[in-house]
């Protein structure tokens, strides 16, 4: 697959750099001739200099033959003129854009070929709003990925010192839990991904991802965690996009305070929100932390567009008694740095954005991607086609199925049904396979095993 990738920031950078190792034919394009210099040396991908909406260098980095082009830039306008000029000069096949401003992404109308042909729209901030959203609801829980329509989710929680299936073996994780069936994806400990298996046994500090129906996770989750009280408090600091969508959403469930320093941005917040009150300060200023009274807080979420402002009200607020902080960074390089110190949970709009990406990059019937460990690994979710002489995988017992190493399957959605993965379960053709992979140099093995035999068109 060619691809063409407009935008060196960090999303262009870490989609190109997840797709150089799936031996893809990348061209990247951006202004900054220093970013290219550095990203050419450190993967195998072609750079062209230059403003990425422009026909003639459309051409130049590969236009009249790409498969894709993913306009990734900071502006929205030069992504949809990009789209524009690959779909009426080059008939480009798909076009993806990185659309930021709600004022577009409220009339959706305009994005067809006949007007502003933008095949797959991907929206950070709203993306990283329902991210955030998903673990106000679900206390205890780093991650949690949705699949088949919300039907079966995928959450990571951390494993607690003296927890009831702390030093057990995976195999008797049905005698804790004998009416609802769920099973382990995977473990990170000390960074280190291990493949489950019944003789496996979970140790304190353990990062530990499983699968459930989705009506279940709250069950699931009592049995591997402290039971946590539901929240109450959330107190959001910045008035941004994002901070705004929370509020939006949270202030009819929960008791939401939103910390903004601009005044007329105040103003705005206040006429649009119902229920949630608007601070007019600085989420940093430990005397309006206190006055708020933030050892209250059940949650504090730093979701300005200053990554330093964040982790520093973060850390205050923390030190303060806040009970959880969620804090949103941009630079990768802070992630690894500040996660599981003060800080709870750290949120990348990159890595949010890059799943979503994904899906639509993924050959087979991949119907949705989510990027786990900042890229380190990811979930898959694939529809099996086909019949037991012509499909690898329907008509199979999973047990008989062979999966590349380092990949094992979660979960299978059929129809209305949650069917959690066990060695005798057989796939049927529609099912919906839900995969964990943690060696991604493995990807195009998994897409071959669910691309779609001839027979199926």
């Amino acid at each position: 697959m060619k691809i063409i990738i407009l935008g060196a920031g960090n999303v262009g950078s870490n989609l190109a750099q997840n797709l150089s190792k799936e031996a893809s034919d990348i061209t990247i394009v951006d202004i900054d001739a220093d970013r290219l210099r550095e990203l050419q040396d450190r993967f195998d991908i072609r750079t062209v200099r230059g403003n990425g909406s422009h026909p003639d260098l459309l051409r130049t980095a590969g236009a009249e033959d790409a498969d894709m082009i993913i306009a990734v830039t900071d502006s929205d306008e030069v992504n949809m003129v990009a789209c524009q000029v690959a779909y009426s000069i080059f008939r480009t096949p798909t076009k993806i854009a990185r659309i930021r401003a709600s004022a577009y992404i409220e009339h959706s109308g305009i994005f067809r070929n006949e007007a502003m042909p933008v095949d797959f729209i991907v929206n950070p901030e709203k993306i990283v709003t329902e991210d955030i959203c998903r673990l106000v609801d679900n206390p205890g829980a780093l991650q949690i990925m949705e699949f088949a329509s919300g039907q079966a989710q995928l959450v990571g929680i951390k494993a607690y010192y003296g927890g009831p299936l702390v030093d057990q073996e995976l195999r008797y994780l049905s005698q804790h839990m004998p009416d609802v069936d769920t099973r382990v994806a995977a473990i990170f400990r000390k960074n280190r991904p291990i493949i489950p298996e019944g003789d496996t046994v979970i140790e304190a500090d353990d990062e530990v991802f499983f699968i459930a129906a989705s009506r279940d996770i709250q069950t699931v989750m009592r049995e591997w965690r402290r039971a946590e009280r539901p929240n109450r408090r959330i107190i959001i600091a910045g008035g941004g996009n994002i901070g705004q969508g929370l509020a939006r959403v949270l202030e009819h469930k929960y008791g939401v305070r939103i910390i903004e320093n601009n005044r007329e941005r105040c103003y705005e917040l206040s006429e649009s929100l119902d229920r949630a009150i608007v601070l007019l300060g600085n989420a940093s200023d430990r005397d309006l932390l206190i006055e708020e009274n933030i050892e209250q807080a059940d949650v504090f979420c730093a979701v300005t567009d200053d990554d330093e402002a964040n982790i520093m009200s973060s850390m205050l607020a923390k030190s303060l008694g806040a009970k959880k902080v969620i804090t949103l960074i941009n630079n990768p390089a802070y992630v690894d740095l500040i996660e599981g110190s003060e800080i709870d949970i750290a949120i990348s709009p990159q890595q949010a954005s890059l799943g979503e990406i994904l899906t639509h990059i993924r050959r087979g019937d991949v119907v949705r991607v989510h990027s786990l460990r900042r890229g380190a690994a990811e979930a898959i979710e694939a529809i099996a086609h086909g019949d037991s002489k012509n499909s690898k995988v329907v008509g199979h017992s999973l047990e008989d199925i062979e999966l590349p190493p380092g990949t094992n399957i979660g979960a299978i959605v059929r129809g209305n049904e949650v069917i959690i993965a066990h060695d005798d379960v057989v796939v049927e053709s529609d099912d919906h396979l839900i995969l964990f992979l943690v060696d991604k140099s493995r990807i195009p093995e998994v897409e071959k095993m669910f691309q779609a035999p001839l027979s199926f068109f």
